[in-house]
């Protein structure tokens, strides 16, 4: 593996890590509201709401932070990319769509879901930025609870960390395909290279 593929790796892992880290900070927030049955959810839901409401009103540095390391594995991902080999395109084009995928996930979800949190307009079919449209209008059926919310909002945490995961799996699979591929050419090198030698001691 080249420095430049091992710094472009580098790019993407640490960025997928600190994902990972983030979610699984959130994962306590998560557990009760999605993965287990409490007798009363209720206090859960509203812990949960807090802190969603809590991480909307953060400081801006915070989110400029965040999508600078959104960009960085971006980054990482064109480096390995340009003029690639089989395996670059293979496990490297995969891993791309993983990561696209999880970034779809962040804007649809993600932060669609903060805004809907911190406006508390639930079952509202879309908010746009500087709007405040109540949702009485819409059809019961197409109302989506306050608990559905926050149960989509952990589920989607959770869908996120699945793709952050595969994409690590593929970067690890990348990095052992290679790293068998240069043994056995080492290998046939060292074997053509001890032919060469008793040739020359038969002559």
């Amino acid at each position: 593996m080249t420095k430049t593929n091992s710094f472009a790796t580098f790019l993407i892992i640490g960025p997928t890590c600190f994902f990972l880290g983030i979610l699984f900070s959130s994962f306590p927030y998560d557990y009760h509201v999605l993965w287990s049955t409490p007798p009363d959810r209720e206090p859960y839901f509203q812990i949960l709401e807090n802190h969603l409401k809590f991480i909307h009103a953060s400081p801006p540095v915070i989110s400029r932070i965040l999508h600078i390391a959104i960009g960085t594995g971006l980054l990482g991902f064109l480096t390995k990319l340009y003029k690639p080999s089989e395996a670059n395109m293979l496990f490297d084009g995969a891993s791309l769509v993983l990561y696209m995928a999880g970034i779809t996930v962040y804007i649809t979800n993600i932060v669609k879901g903060l805004k809907v949190v911190t406006a508390g307009l639930y079952g509202q079919v879309e908010l746009v930025e500087g709007e405040s449209i109540a949702s009485g209008g819409t059809e019961p059926d197409d109302y989506v609870s306050r608990e559905d919310t926050l149960r989509v909002f952990a589920a989607s945490n959770t869908i996120l960390a699945l793709v952050l995961v595969g994409v690590l799996v593929l970067q690890a699979g990348q990095w052992y395909a290679q790293s068998k591929e240069e043994a056995e050419i080492a290998e046939m090198d060292r074997v053509a290279e001890e032919k060469k030698k008793a040739g020359k001691k038969k002559q």
